[in-house]
């Protein structure tokens, strides 16, 4: 009986709230004996952590600037994961998109990685993360010794499970280790909630930092929405100059007072005014605002009903990443919002295309605007079929599918 066994869950840090936050919580739901290992916690940033037993690595005592500095710790979190000791475990769950693999566990103990991705930094991504060919030049050495060890740490688990197929395919090309696949839980029920609390008469978002532009019946309140970490592999930087290409600044007309904090309605494609609204915080948030003109909008630490009420009113859901799952793309398509997306990924894998969403082909302006357009042409029959739809395709990523999986799948493995 697994309520029985020892069980380790390892995440390469806890320090913010995402869709992979989301698998954390229901593995906890799963195995609520599971002590949770991390290099560091930041229990202000991850609240959602709180009722979490969590052990962190010597990289918690660093001064603050450090530990939640991935550049200043970067060399750290090898050692730091090698020196957890899981000798008392029967099963460790590693799941992670960089270091947490590497951990180091006796014969017998069963090692499960949920893998999200190949670390992209060493493998697929390198000229976006280091786009500077000197720093990438200076670099070369010291990122070959670390492809070398994280190839070696991919060896540790005993058993891979990938988050979706472009992932299993990168874990073969990579890693050159088989996966099967379990995409991530989708939790139907609680987003149910969700819609039903947007539906009542009564609710408003309170937008901690822009003003309610964005209800349904707001003069210029249409809006094409984009829900993402904004990392470089994101590629936020797109949607932005797809904008500015496509209806140059001075041809604008003059912005009301308020428009600087919520950005200007410019014509996309068919000359509709739309706004473009960014959800999300990370690295490359200062580089986009610093780029964008003043028809977008960036909001952050929404709530999950403040970002269930975006989708229900955008246009469509933007997606211009290779994404490893697409977990936004679930819940855009269960509220009846499109998806836009780029073809590759796991969105391609879970919207399907002409029902619930369109895509394009290739990561340019030019692509992304004939997208645009196309979406223009056909938003009411998309719009219609979404939601009739949307839902239905949804429920295929249940989080009661995933919890079964999971559960065979280890007792598979520990028989």
């Amino acid at each position: 009986m697994l309520e029985k066994q020892k069980i380790a869950i390892t995440y390469d840090w806890i320090d913010k709230w995402g869709g992979v936050e989301r698998v954390l919580l229901t593995l906890n739901e799963m195995f609520p004996q599971a002590e949770f290992y991390t290099s560091y916690y930041d229990s202000e940033k991850a609240s959602w952590a709180k009722n979490l037993e969590i052990k962190t690595s010597f990289i918690q005592r660093f001064p603050s600037f450090i530990r939640k500095s991935r550049l200043a710790s970067f060399p750290f979190y090898p050692y730091a994961f090698e020196s957890f000791d899981f000798t008392d475990y029967d099963i460790v769950i590693s799941v992670t998109s960089a270091f947490a693999k590497s951990i180091i566990t006796r014969p017998g103990t069963l090692h499960i990685c949920y893998l999200l991705t190949p670390t992209r930094y060493l493998w697929s991504d390198i000229k976006l993360y280091f786009p500077n060919k000197i720093i990438r030049s200076l670099l070369s050495c010291y990122l070959t010794k670390l492809r070398e060890w994280d190839f070696i740490a991919a060896q540790r688990p005993d058993h891979i499970i990938s988050i979706s197929e472009t992932v299993a395919d990168r874990c073969k090309k990579y890693y050159k280790r088989n996966s099967e696949v379990i995409y991530p839980p989708f939790d139907i029920k609680y987003w149910d909630k969700i819609k039903s609390e947007i539906r009542k008469m009564s609710f408003r978002p309170k937008w901690r930092n822009a003003p309610k532009i964005i209800a349904r019946n707001d003069k210029g309140g249409k809006y094409f929405l984009v829900v993402s970490r904004l990392e470089p592999y994101k590629r936020v930087d797109l949607m932005i100059k797809a904008l500015t290409k496509e209806v140059p600044i001075r041809s604008r007309p003059r912005p009301p007072r308020y428009a600087k904090s919520y950005g200007q309605a410019s014509n996309i494609g068919n000359g509709n005014k739309t706004n473009l609204v960014i959800v999300g915080e990370g690295s490359e948030l200062q580089k986009l605002k610093n780029t964008a003109s003043d028809n977008v909008l960036f909001l952050n630490k929404l709530t999950d009903t403040e970002l269930g009420y975006l989708y229900n009113n955008a246009e469509a859901l933007i997606m211009p990443q290779e994404e490893d799952f697409g977990y936004v793309s679930l819940e855009a398509q269960f509220f009846g919002c499109p998806v836009i997306a780029y073809k590759k990924g796991g969105a391609s894998e879970i919207v399907i295309e002409g029902k619930t969403g369109i895509f394009f082909e290739d990561q340019s302006v030019e692509c992304l605007n004939n997208a645009l357009r196309k979406y223009n042409m056909v938003k009411y029959r998309l719009k219609r079929s979404t939601k009739e739809i949307g839902q239905k395709n949804v429920e295929s990523y249940s989080k009661k599918i995933f919890i079964n999986k999971f559960k065979n799948l280890i007792k598979t493995l520990s028989s």
